[in-house]
């Protein structure tokens, strides 16, 4: 368990259940944007549409252009910049609201690897035995001549 602060990540869930519809008793003094005297919802508005990613974003560009290329790799591979992120979310917003139905996933075949040996009969067992005693037989035979 983690202790709760101003801006936790639950705190970002709670919200987005509170504007999925459900009702949830809350206040706002938890969200970002709130402080001991007032509630800035233009500053919570900007954490839901991603405005500290397209910030950081940007900073990015122009300090360290490798690391952008690789922490924003699928961002710049969909063609979404720091422009555009605001609009991806409100893209994003606007087809969960038109179907909220969880798509269906894709059944994938996977073949579990199997790191320990699989378990033997007891007739198996007595073959493998049998198999290494000729085998240890035959080699001594063999060294003989």
């Amino acid at each position: 368990l983690y202790r709760t602060n101003t801006g936790a990540k639950i705190f970002a869930a709670m919200k987005g259940a509170v504007d999925g519809g459900l009702d949830i008793p809350h206040s706002t003094k938890r969200f970002p944007g709130s402080s001991e005297e007032s509630f800035d919802a233009s500053r919570l508005r900007d954490y839901i549409y991603g405005k500290h990613v397209a910030d950081y974003m940007e900073r990015l560009q122009g300090e360290d252009s490798d690391l952008y290329q690789k922490q924003f790799s699928r961002f710049i591979k969909n063609k979404i910049t720091p422009a555009g992120v605001e609009a991806m979310y409100k893209n994003t917003h606007k087809a969960i609201r038109a179907d909220p139905a969880p798509k269906p996933k894709s059944e994938k075949k996977v073949q579990q690897k199997r790191w320990n040996r699989i378990k033997l009969s007891k007739a198996q067992r007595d073959a493998r035995v049998k198999q290494k005693k000729e085998a240890f037989i035959r080699n001594l035979d063999n060294d003989d001549e």
